[in-house]
């Protein structure tokens, strides 16, 4: 029994090393889950329409069952590679015609591999979108809950712009500022996962709809769709849904390596912020004395290689017509690549970060070295009638001064500078914990 779903009207077979290069198999055997359900909503749908009877139906469905038992112990992926298909849509219409062969001749009737891989890739995004939801939100509740760890403690931490000393804040609000983008990344994770599930593919054909009596509304409701498609032409080249999630995978990996790199240099000596266990550090083959915080550096490039994963997936679809086009394969195996990768590298991000530990001394001692309060000084003068340019212009001569030859400083510490910040959302140790009670709302209501 051959696996190709064409070629009545060729007189000689297809060349192997060509039709090995078309192979979209390796690439799409994840989506085997999923194809399976599209095609019992298929079988649903040729039912309902009275194209099938009710006992083949029956035994389609029974074999998709098979299938799907099969794809859980993975003998389905030995049989699909075995089997030589194009992808893994054929596969499983190649096992399907093996388990009955009466019946499995009539699953592909009224449907093309084109609205069969659109509806198999929406639902494939719908849960591995909310899969990403999840985890961002745990990344983003470890975050918080290490914040009201640290603001507890009123560990102080030396802020930086330009990787300069900037201002003293509280450790947990640099926390808190490292858990908010990862509340933006569930919610963008969510709107993804809704929108997948918004119009279904399923039943518009190659590209003009089926000529067969299908019942659109019996499977876009059994894959829990909230309509069938409108625009049969659209619908099977639309990868809009795919494209929002391979960018919020990169856009959530961007801001996981932003933590990542600033978690790097605080290991080193030179900070001495941090410290990695033994348990996600590496050392060296040859230098003894290395502890690297590898997981994270690896985060920090998964994340730049994702970034040029997304161009390819967008310029393979920049030059074709409406429609469905072969380019879309490429597409397809570069959505799957960033968004596998992504949950990859954000599982391993996790893991790292609950085996950081944070060096309080060393980081509260350095909190107003290096003139850190210098904004508190201007502002106070500005308090007491100074303009901005005169109190900059005036603090800025005393730490000249001071640099020249040592004039002594009466300047307020670290933790008066942390005290003195009034307004909303500073690192006010009042106003970090509420942007903490704001932080535990909004995770709790994404994760309902």
């Amino acid at each position: 029994m051959t696996s190709l779903q064409w070629g009545g009207r060729f007189d000689a077979p297809p060349n192997t090393a060509l039709l090995q290069f078309g192979s979209s198999l390796e690439d799409d055997l994840v989506l085997a889950p999923f194809d399976v359900r599209c095609s019992g909503a298929h079988v649903l749908s040729l039912r309902e329409g009275g194209v099938i009877s009710r006992e083949a139906a029956d035994a389609l469905l029974s074999a998709l069952e098979r299938v799907s038992k099969e794809i859980e112990s993975g003998a389905f992926g030995r049989f699909a590679r075995d089997s030589n298909a194009e992808d893994v849509h054929g596969a499983i219409d190649a096992r399907v015609r093996e388990l009955a062969p009466e019946s499995g001749e009539l699953l592909h009737a009224g449907r093309s591999r084109n609205d069969q891989v659109a509806t198999t890739l929406l639902l494939y995004c719908a849960a591995r979108a909310e899969r990403a939801k999840t985890l961002t939100l745990q990344i983003a509740a470890y975050l918080t809950q290490r914040a009201q760890t640290e603001l507890g403690a009123g560990t102080m931490l030396a802020a930086t712009t330009h990787w300069q000393p900037a201002q003293p804040v509280l450790l947990a609000f640099w926390l808190a500022a490292a858990a908010e983008p990862f509340v933006r990344d569930a919610r963008r994770f969510a709107r993804t996962a809704v929108d997948a599930m918004e119009k279904c593919p399923l039943g518009s054909g190659a590209v003009a709809g089926s000529s067969l009596p299908l019942d659109r509304g019996a499977s876009a409701t059994a894959l829990a769709f909230a309509a069938p498609s409108r625009n049969a032409m659209d619908a099977i080249g639309n990868r809009d849904v795919a494209c929002d999630l391979a960018y919020a995978c990169v856009r959530t990996l961007n801001d996981a390596s932003r933590i990542s790199e600033e978690l790097v240099l605080w290991c080193t000596p030179a900070f001495g912020y941090a410290r990695l266990d033994d348990a996600a550090s590496t050392g060296s083959s040859l230098m003894p004395q290395k502890r690297n915080p590898d997981p994270l550096e690896l985060v920090r490039a998964t994340s730049a290689d994702l970034v040029g994963r997304f161009a390819g997936a967008l310029g393979s679809m920049s030059g074709i017509a409406l429609s469905y086009h072969r380019d879309l394969q490429v597409t397809k195996g570069a959505i799957i690549s960033i968004v596998e990768t992504a949950l990859r590298a954000l599982d391993a991000f996790a893991l790292a970060l609950s085996h950081v530990h944070f060096m309080r001394d060393r980081m509260s001692d350095q909190a107003d070295r290096q003139f850190t309060v210098a904004t508190d000084v201007a502002d106070a003068l500005i308090a007491q009638g100074a303009t901005a340019r005169e109190a900059h212009a005036a603090v800025g001569a005393q730490i000249l001064a001071h640099e020249q030859d040592g004039a002594l400083l009466e300047w307020p510490d670290a933790r008066a500078s942390i005290q003195g910040k009034r307004t909303a959302g500073s690192t006010n140790a009042e106003q970090v914990a509420i942007s903490l009670e704001q932080l535990q709302s909004a995770i709790a209501e994404l994760a309902q």
